[in-house]
C-alpha cells in the first residue's frame, strides 16, 4: 500500500501511487532525452575530430590556435540558429564559447606537440 494520501505527490524515485499512464509518458520522454543526449555526445565527438584536423593544419602552417573573427561569425550564426529553433540564444552562445575554449586548448596542445616544446614561433602557449 502507498503512504501517499490523495492529491499529494509521490516522493522522487517512488513510482508507487503515480498513475501508470503518467509513468509511461515519463519513461517515453526520458528515453527520448537519453537518445538525444547520446546524439549530442556523438556529434560533439565528430566536431572535435574535425577541429583536431584543423589544429594540425594550423600547427603545420604556424597559424594561431584562435581565430577571433571566425569565432565571432560562428557565435552570430549559432545565435540565429538558436532563435529559429526557439532556443535561448544566450544559452547557445555560452555553449559555443565553452566548446571554442576547449578547441583552442586542443589547438595549443597540438601546436606544442607538432612544433616542439615551445609551440609555434618559439612562444609558450
Amino acid at each position: 500500500m502507498s503512504d501517499h494520501t490523495a492529491g499529494q505527490p509521490a516522493t522522487p524515485g517512488d513510482p508507487e501511487g503515480i498513475d501508470p499512464s503518467v509513468l509511461d509518458e515519463l519513461t517515453r520522454l526520458r528515453d527520448s532525452i537519453d537518445n538525444i543526449d547520446a546524439a549530442v555526445v556523438h556529434m560533439l565527438a565528430e566536431r572535435f575530430k574535425c577541429t583536431q584536423q584543423v589544429g594540425h593544419l594550423k600547427a603545420a602552417h604556424r597559424l594561431p590556435p584562435a581565430d577571433p573573427a571566425r569565432e565571432a561569425r560562428q557565435i552570430t550564426r549559432l545565435r540565429q540558429l538558436a532563435e529559429s529553433a526557439k532556443l535561448d540564444p544566450g544559452f547557445a552562445e555560452k555553449l559555443l564559447n565553452f566548446v571554442i575554449a576547449e578547441v583552442i586548448r586542443h589547438h595549443e596542445t597540438i601546436a606544442r606537440s607538432d612544433n616542439g616544446p615551445e609551440g609555434p614561433e618559439g612562444a609558450l602557449r
